[in-house]
């Protein structure tokens, strides 16, 4: 394992998963801020890891393989956060109304499922053409990179949720995650269809064995 300041930087998003979990649910007024303070922290670290691993020419192949499983983990704890949150600020608050239905915990709930699974698919997309020599098809696009960016700041702002200069920034969260839900599923059929031509190439090999 190749442990360098890239990595080290990549570590710190895993560390930082039960420490945002930890901080959420402490009994104190500033524990949402400061689960917000240490997403955005951590994903500052998503760009910054790999801006460093290029520019000190300290990219690896665990690198490559860490940092999309940090990504995926810390996200969809952070959703599963923010979505037990809505649930139990609906039940607290029955008036509780985004203009989004009576529920609005439905909403943001198929929100996330959508960011999750197609992160479960994307990541399954790239063993499998891994696998058959392909991998190069379905590199990150500039859609998946706009996804990312909406997806950590919406989260970030949402898991902060108090009014900064007397904004509501929760509510701009989840406009930002909503955009992040569409381009996650324009960025996925993208990947689909870069990779829909190497189908070929995987029959051929199976034909081969």
């Amino acid at each position: 394992m190749d442990f360098n300041l890239p990595n080290a930087l990549t570590w710190f998003r895993i560390i930082a998963i039960p420490l945002i979990v930890i901080v959420f649910y402490l009994p104190v007024t500033w524990a949402r801020p400061a689960a917000g303070v240490l997403f955005a922290l951590a994903g500052i670290t998503d760009w910054l890891d790999g801006y460093l691993a290029r520019r000190l020419g300290q990219t690896s192949s665990f690198g490559a393989f860490l940092d999309p499983v940090a990504d995926k983990l810390i996200v969809a704890t952070a959703l599963v956060l923010l979505v037990q949150a809505r649930a139990a600020d609906v039940a607290a608050y029955k008036h509780f109304d985004l203009g989004l239905g009576r529920d609005p915990t439905v909403v943001l709930a198929v929100v996330a499922a959508v960011i999750i699974g197609r992160e479960i698919t994307v990541s399954a997309l790239r063993e499998w053409m891994s696998q058959i020599g392909a991998r190069a098809h379905v590199a990150v696009n500039y859609v998946g990179k706009w996804k990312t960016t909406f997806q950590i700041v919406g989260i970030a702002l949402m898991l902060y949720r108090e009014p900064v200069l007397g904004g509501g920034v929760y509510l701009v969260g989840e406009v930002m995650l909503y955009v992040a839900a569409g381009l996650t599923l324009w960025s996925m059929i993208e990947y689909l269809r870069a990779a829909w031509p190497a189908r070929g190439w995987a029959e051929v090999s199976v034909a081969r064995r």
